[in-house]
């Protein structure tokens, strides 16, 4: 079954690639996700910029080179993170520690993973996570500069990143802290959004969940503290009873919602793979992650739709896809956030959390199930 999984993930890889793949104003050795397919004048110009859009095009390259490595892939993956900071103005940094959390997960797992090093952009990066700590505050980091709301899709994958990253376990471990303090709903156990002035923001993301679960299973892992793998077990059930209907994970639709469940599959993916421990509970949240990412894949790809035998992901996995056209409007960046075009299924971010799902369904069907 891992075999059709792979040609599932590399059938949706091919899909990206030849829609949404283009030079950098045409220059060469250069590479970047164009935001909408199909697309217009100034989206093939990159005159719109989501950062951390880009930042999951490169870590779902990363995905297929460790499926099936690729010296092109690898010079993909290269091209990608020198467009990056040359769209960026020629940084790594900006004003979102979420996004900036993104970029990072990616550059660490293309360095450790596949061989391609920017220790000056992860040290750049890294030290911004670091300054921006603030208890006094009542945080965590901030969603972005200059703010006082700070939430899980800010000290999720930073902490990720921190606990990845040389000499930052213990700051990892008190994001970690912090968020199973402050932001864990006591009835459906589900994480929420995050904390404005005091006051909790009690929307619950499926990404919410997803980057705690990363966050807990890599602290499991590095630090052998017991603490982290039951937060695990309560959160892979809670995420099981309150966003996953029949097994298949609640979306978000387009704009930065579509990849909301790409980014919860991802560490369901980890949770399945990585969670360390033998007891019952260990061994039920593994196969239960492991179910969601299948059924979810399932779904999606039963729902997809087919242009030029390359398959269009729905922005939501339990009913069909629509085929995009270039008529309505597009996504737009409105305070902070990237909303829906008329057809989510058009957005570049819909079709990566496709891409995204597959590639997680490949790793998850490779480890057997231990009931």
């Amino acid at each position: 079954m891992d075999q059709v999984w792979a040609n599932r993930a590399a059938t949706s890889e091919t899909a990206v690639t030849q829609r949404n793949l283009r030079r950098l104003w045409g220059l060469p050795g250069t590479q970047l996700g164009v935001v909408a397919w199909p697309s217009d004048r100034k989206d093939r110009m990159f005159g719109t910029w989501h950062y951390w859009w880009q930042a999951h095009l490169l870590d779902c390259l990363i995905d297929a080179q460790l499926r099936d490595p690729q010296p092109e892939r690898r010079t993909r993956i290269n091209r990608q993170i020198r467009s990056h900071r040359l769209r960026n103005t020629l940084r790594w940094t900006n004003s979102y520690y979420d996004d900036m959390a993104w970029l990072a997960l990616a550059l660490e797992r293309a360095a450790r993973l596949v061989g391609v090093e920017r220790s000056r952009a992860l040290h750049t990066l890294a030290k911004q996570f670091v300054d921006a700590w603030v208890p006094e505050d009542g945080g965590g980091i901030p969603w972005r500069k200059q703010d006082q709301f700070f939430n899980a899709p800010g000290n999720g994958p930073a902490g990720i990143f921190l606990a990845r990253y040389e000499g930052h376990l213990r700051r990892a471990q008190q994001m970690a802290d912090w968020i199973d303090e402050t932001l864990i709903d006591p009835d459906t156990k589900l994480v929420l959004d995050g904390i404005r002035d005091g006051s909790l923001v009690r929307a619950q993301y499926t990404y919410c969940q997803g980057v705690v679960l990363g966050l807990e299973v890599e602290l499991a892992k590095r630090t052998h503290d017991d603490r982290h793998r039951p937060r695990v077990h309560r959160l892979v059930a809670a995420v099981k009873e309150h966003m996953a209907p029949r097994g298949v994970l609640k979306s978000a639709g387009g704009g930065d919602g579509g990849l909301f469940g790409g980014i919860t599959a991802r560490y369901l993916g980890l949770v399945a793979t990585d969670l360390p421990g033998d007891s019952p509970e260990d061994r039920a949240a593994r196969d239960t992650a492991r179910e969601i990412v299948l059924s979810s894949a399932k779904s999606a790809w039963d729902y997809r739709q087919t242009v030029d035998g390359l398959p269009v992901f729905g922005a939501f996995w339990d009913r069909d896809a629509e085929i995009p056209t270039a008529a309505g409007q597009q996504a737009q960046f409105v305070e902070g956030a990237v909303n829906s075009s008329s057809i989510p299924e058009r957005d570049l971010s819909v079709q990566l959390s496709g891409w995204m799902l597959m590639e997680a369904a490949h790793n998850v069907a490779m480890v057997k199930s231990v009931g």
